[in-house]
């Protein structure tokens, strides 16, 4: 198994979990939105917000999860997203976006069978509509989870993943997310033991 830089991960973490705990405090809320793809920095976003829960004694339940099928989810990354989700005591839920963006290619025309950046951005997009609208419903906030790395060189989609009312990750380099999380899940592992 991988040796994480535990060093680091005993900064990083903890100061993550303290900026999401004094953001909430701030602007007096209790409910979070988070888009969880079953990838490492939905992963850590997750982490990241039910420790500051932890932190505030907030109920859990204020952690509203999703998973957005589209085009190209697999049952490995969906499978992950149950595991962690299960692990932490929270609810998942399932939207399927695949008819939305259907029914957004008809409505530009665009052929769906195209695999261009436009069948790729409206999936992100997509996603972005929904999360922002569950914060709306939830007078909660999006937790963006965008790392650092992908913010800095471009990879974020443009009114897709790139915007949130909280990024939990921008501060932390793509090459330290998994070091986090592994990290976090040996520290887990150590406390059952």
């Amino acid at each position: 198994p991988r040796r994480p830089v535990c060093g680091r991960a005993d900064e990083v973490f903890p100061r993550q979990v303290v900026g999401l705990a004094r953001r909430l405090t701030a602007i007096h809320c209790n409910q979070v939105v988070i888009g969880l793809s079953g990838g490492l920095d939905s992963a850590l976003a997750l982490l990241v917000a039910h420790a500051a829960f932890q932190l505030l004694d907030l109920d859990k339940t204020g952690i509203h999860v999703y998973t957005m099928p589209g085009f190209g989810t697999t049952k490995r990354t969906r499978g992950n997203a149950d595991l962690l989700c299960e692990g932490l005591g929270l609810k998942l839920e399932t939207i399927d976006i695949t008819p939305a963006c259907r029914q957004h290619f008809k409505d530009i025309q665009q052929p769906a069978s195209l695999h261009d950046v436009v069948f790729e951005n409206t999936q992100a997009r997509e996603r972005t509509q929904i999360l922002m609208d569950k914060a709306n419903q939830f007078g909660g906030i999006v937790l963006g989870t965008g790392d650092m790395s992908e913010i800095a060189l471009g990879w974020c989609t443009y009114n897709g993943d790139h915007m949130s009312m909280y990024g939990v990750n921008g501060g932390v380099p793509k090459t330290l997310v998994r070091y986090i999380v592994d990290w976090y899940a040996l520290a887990r592992l150590a406390e059952t033991e």
